[in-house]
């Protein structure tokens, strides 16, 4: 296109929103088509609506605001370039800040389930843009004057390198501001529990079944250990989203975008996210798959995995009052029961638990949108990111709820504890390389069924007081390298 030098006329103050009713008419290259006159989209919105009215799953409002990035990026590095007026690229701009702040919210609309390159959501932001700038210099809404959806938004732009760039953007930006932050809240949460609760010793559990002594504190440092690893493991996934395929156009080849465009663009929507993205070393990669998204898909489904584990061993350990294990006492958030009053249940472990099933599930989404696609182009990107962007918004949620409401108020029942370690069978671990495994064994067994306790059974069967009180120390037993037993002969 040869650069336009029209003068740019006065931009109005005008306040975003429409004081119309009924409809007008605009036109696309299929023909006109009537649009609600009180809302700025265009046609390719208004067709999309009634061709894709599926459900109620609206394209997450995340990857619009992403969008916003993209469209002031390729504005300011078009008017750079000389291809759009200054104007025009200021104008565009203005505008896709109101997106990205969320103020034009109510004007994206659009279903998932659409065109599987996000064709229509990017012509729902172009569409927006344009006639909020029409507005703004006082022009006719839908007459694509002076700001053309196509020619001037999407000025060397393709939704085949601009959707999977917004969906990038978006993910990063859902990581960074609410999933990473929550997560490490609930570690520290989990490690400071671990710390508390350092030297009591607790029952350990293998198979369902009672196995050697632990501490609280040990238990729990393995749940904040299984946040960090998922944390680091979700960190390792940031590189392949940093890396962004706008510049590419339709195939990935570029055309009608001038050279180095991808690159100044990404390094611009760096500057105004504060995220260090830069131009994909490969556009035919970055266009023909998902494989970035398919990572952090990866990454939220094994930090759910880990969730799991951490609610269901809350739920269970807090099992009772009197006749469940009970050595946690969860805290009461709510009656549990419309029919047995005074019961309270574990609901923000349950919570957790169905939100890391929705995660799982929702990876399986996605792996299977990552594998699919034809040659240059993935089809599936809506259902990725709308299933990326819902794990990693109903994570950080849940993170943060069953922090709040379930980790940090709940107590220890010490008496149960207490219980479980004098009436433990499995402590007899300690005496086998003392009194040797068979005759261990056999004490394990006759403290079993004579409903004895271990130093009991022991005693009866002639080992000596002394020896098993030095050698069964329950406390000594969770740190078996700095407390080994001295006494090694047998009795």
């Amino acid at each position: 296109m040869a650069p336009e030098h029209d003068a740019a006329p006065p931009i109005l103050d005008l306040p975003i929103g429409l004081d119309a009713s009924g409809t007008r008419v605009e036109s696309d290259s299929l023909g006109e088509i009537e649009v609600p006159a009180d809302h700025y989209w265009g046609a390719q919105t208004q067709r999309s609506l009634i061709h894709f009215d599926i459900g109620d799953d609206r394209m997450p409002k995340a990857v619009y605001h992403a969008y916003g990035y993209v469209k002031k990026a390729a504005a300011i590095v078009n008017g750079r370039r000389g291809l759009l007026p200054g104007w025009k690229a200021d104008l565009i701009g203005r505008v896709a800040d109101e997106v990205v702040d969320g103020r034009l919210d109510g004007e994206f609309p659009l279903y998932v389930w659409q065109t599987g390159s996000g064709t229509q959501t990017n012509m729902n932001v172009n569409e927006v843009i344009s006639n909020r700038a029409i507005q703004l210099v006082g022009g006719r809404l839908g007459s694509k004057d002076p700001i053309h959806p196509n020619d001037h938004v999407n000025m060397s732009q393709s939704s085949n390198d601009t959707f999977i760039t917004a969906m990038h953007i978006a993910t990063v930006r859902a990581l960074d501001s609410r999933l990473t932050p929550a997560l490490a809240r609930l570690r520290e949460a989990a490690s400071a529990k671990s710390r508390e609760w350092e030297h009591v010793v607790k029952i350990g559990r293998t198979h369902l079944q009672d196995a050697t002594p632990l501490t609280v504190g040990q238990e729990w440092s393995g749940y904040a250990a299984q946040l960090q690893d998922a944390g680091e493991h979700l960190g390792q996934t940031l590189p392949g989203l940093y890396r962004l395929a706008v510049g590419g156009t339709a195939v990935g080849t570029g055309l009608n975008a001038p050279p180095g465009f991808g690159d100044e663009v990404a390094s611009l929507i760096a500057e105004l996210t504060g995220h260090p993205f830069t131009g994909a070393p490969n556009r035919f990669a970055a266009q023909a798959s998902c494989d970035a998204m398919v990572r952090v898909s990866a990454a939220l489904r094994a930090l759910a995995v880990s969730l799991f584990k951490f609610a269901n061993d809350m739920r269970w350990l807090g099992s009772g009052p009197r006749a469940g294990l009970h050595e946690l006492i969860l805290p009461a958030n709510e009656p549990g029961s419309s029919i047995m009053p005074g019961k309270v249940n574990p609901t923000q472990a349950e919570a957790m638990l169905m939100v890391a099933i929705q995660v799982i599930a929702d990876d399986g989404a996605v792996s299977m949108a990552g594998a699919e696609g034809n040659f240059e182009l993935n089809a599936f990107r809506p259902i990725i990111i709308a299933n990326v962007l819902h794990s990693a918004r109903i994570l950080a949620d849940a993170m943060d709820h069953f922090r709040a409401y379930l980790v940090e108020g709940t107590r220890l029942d010490t008496a149960k504890l207490k219980e479980y370690v004098e009436r433990s069978l499995m402590m007899v671990t300690a005496l086998s390389p003392v009194i040797g495994y068979d005759r261990a064994a056999r004490i394990a067994h006759r403290a079993l069924e004579e409903n004895l306790t271990l130093r009991e059974a022991a005693l009866r069967s002639g080992v000596g007081p002394a020896l098993y009180d030095k050698v069964v120390d329950p406390e000594r037993l969770t740190r078996p390298g700095v407390a080994t037993p001295g006494d090694t002969a047998r009795p």
